[in-house]
């Protein structure tokens, strides 16, 4: 690479040719404030937040979107540049919602934050009319607020980068707003429920819809039995709202936290990630057998099965089968579980914690409701965040808390169910056990390292019992979306393939906490997250789904075989072709 000699506020630094000014600044310890600007995502200059004085330039540069070259001189805090910046502000505040005590970003919004920063005292300087701004909840995951959208053109890009696209900007000028096609409400368009649009927004105009009170209302009620579950990626990203680093585990804390506000049973979604594997590999290996659809697609993430149902409905017979982890642990939950204990499995309520809003979505799908037609498996999906939310309100010392574990029976889990939340990790998790199936024996490698990393793409080959496996881990729509043109082309000679919603994985779904693009721009963050489950599963005893001895007496005492009638009527689900519009 080569290098390129610049100076930014008198003091030279030597940089890679390709960067940009605001890359080259953040090199040299300088931060310059950005707010349309995300990394590989929306690198469009428009907010002009990001401006800076280049000397010889005729007038302010993006800095975001403006290349080094040799000899350059920056000023990235003149005068001119202040005055310009805080304008800015002032004139995006002109047409903002500053409802800013009640917003749920309030402290967390890039818009407030850079006003603090740069001493903007004066919201009302360019006061006047106020654009039509719509409220939409029409779809089950989240609340659109226009009256808080600063028109960064974020949310856009995030979703054009999942190969959805149904958001984008609408009317011209002054009018000009965020919505879907012929202003149709969010609920009415192929939607796929992912939240990464909801990640990407620096202020409050996106939002999860909230269901606390849902929960605290079921607490409350002495009638109720309330069981809470949680998935993997929640306890690699949830210390990030309690000020821990990116990628810190805090298992200990969540569970102690959530039994303080008085969950009758503390459960983890790991069970259901183990029990999910016995009936993929089980699926996996009667479809490569007895010459069933392949390749044979994994079905865990509900914002990809319902991408799936809208754009690629041909495709829906490669879907594994099988429910969700989350919707596994709640059908066991409201079946075995509520037998075992002699409990009413209308009395149970199940709060589902996770990484992901499309998951409630999930719950509210057809066939999604094992013990009976009146009694769904989970009752309510929160999300890391909302989470997070919960335990302020319950005034919860999070960081002094001891460190606990899950109650037992279902708290009970392996390594490959941990490694859930990032991608990849079901695949390995499913071939740690198909491996030891195919070659009759306890295989000894059980990382599978090929498929690792949140590289949006990655591929391998396998040789197991013989046997060429070749497998592919999918992150992302887009990336999804191009190895499933190549399974209708016939290009596609994969057995197995993993595909997840989120870029990255669970570990960034778009229920986690949101991170500002400050750090986003120059952290791995998913990657980050990941560590922290790689790291656990490398830390366990047992790390084969198959060899969890909850599991394995769930089989015995209730289920039978794995892919047995009745774990087929409690475990797997089907799905439908939905219309693109």
């Amino acid at each position: 690479m080569n290098m390129v000699n610049i100076k930014i506020n008198g003091m030279p630094l030597s940089v890679p040719e390709n960067y940009t000014i605001l890359q080259a600044a953040k090199e040299g310890g300088i931060e310059i404030p950005t707010l349309c600007y995300l990394k590989d995502l929306n690198e469009i200059g428009a907010c002009r937040m990001c401006v800076v004085e280049v000397k010889g330039a005729r007038s302010l540069v993006a800095s975001c979107v403006y290349p080094v070259n040799e000899g350059m001189e920056v000023f990235t805090n003149t005068p001119k540049v202040l005055k310009s910046r805080k304008m800015t502000l002032e004139m995006l505040l002109s047409v903002h919602n500053k409802s800013c005590l009640t917003c749920k970003r309030s402290e967390n919004c890039e818009l407030q934050a850079l006003c603090k920063e740069l001493g903007v005292e004066n919201s009302d300087r360019f006061e006047g009319a106020m654009p039509d701004a719509t409220y939409d909840t029409s779809t089950l995951h989240l609340i659109r607020d226009n009256s808080k959208c600063i028109l960064c053109r974020r949310c856009v890009a995030a979703c054009a980068n999942q190969h959805v696209a149904v958001i984008g900007p609408n009317s011209r000028g002054f009018d000009t707003h965020i919505g879907c096609m012929f202003e149709q409400p969010l609920g009415n368009v192929a939607c796929v429920s992912c939240g990464q649009c909801i990640t990407a927004c620096p202020t409050g105009a996106l939002q999860e819809k909230d269901q606390c009170a849902e929960v605290m209302e079921a607490l409350a009620d002495p009638e109720k039995y309330v069981v809470v579950q949680t998935a993997p990626a929640v306890r690699a990203a949830l210390g990030e709202s309690f000020g821990y680093p990116i990628g810190t585990n805090v298992e200990g804390k969540m569970v102690a936290a959530l039994r303080r506000m008085g969950f009758d049973k503390v459960f983890d979604t790991n069970f259901g990630a183990d029990l999910t594997i016995m009936e993929e590999a089980t699926e996996f290996l009667d479809r490569v057998k007895n010459g069933g659809v392949l390749p044979m697609i994994t079905s865990c993430s509900p914002g990809w099965i319902k991408f799936c149902e809208h754009y690629y409905p041909d495709l829906i017979p490669h879907l594994s089968t099988c429910k969700s982890p989350q919707q596994m642990t709640g059908s066991m939950i409201k079946t075995w579980f509520a037998e075992k204990n002699g409990i009413d499995p209308k009395k149970i309520v199940v709060v589902s914690v996770m990484p992901c809003v499309a998951k409630k979505f999930e719950v509210k799908r057809d066939d999604m409701n094992a013990a009976g037609e009146d009694i769904a498996d989970v009752d309510i999906a929160i999300t890391t965040r909302e989470l997070a939310r919960m335990i302020k309100l319950y005034s919860l010392d999070f960081k002094n808390l001891p460190d606990e574990k899950f109650d037992d029976v279902m708290g009970e889990f392996t390594g490959a169910a941990v490694i859930f939340g990032a991608t990849g990790g079901v695949m390995e998790a499913a071939l740690r056990t198909a491996a030891d199936v195919l070659e009759g024996r306890s295989v000894e490698n059980v990382e599978y390292n090929e498929i690792r990393g949140t590289k949006g793409f990655k591929e391998a080959v396998y040789k197991i019992a013989g046997m060429d496996v070749k497998v592919a881990v999918v992150s992302g729509l887009k990336n999804a979306a191009e190895v499933l043109d190549k399974i209708r082309s016939g290009e596609a000679d994969y057995q197995f393939i993993e595909v997840m919603c989120c870029p990255g994985g669970c570990v960034n779904g778009g229920g986690q906490p949101i991170q500002p693009a400050s750090v986003w721009n120059f952290n791995d963050v998913k990657a980050l997250r990941a560590k922290a489950l790689y790291d656990e599963d490398k830390a366990m005893k047992v790390r084969k789904s198959h060899e969890n001895p909850e599991i394995q007496k769930l089989y015995k005492e209730y289920l039978g075989e794995p892919g047995s009638h009745k774990a087929h009527e409690l475990l797997h689900t089907s799905y439908v072709a939905r219309s693109k519009y």
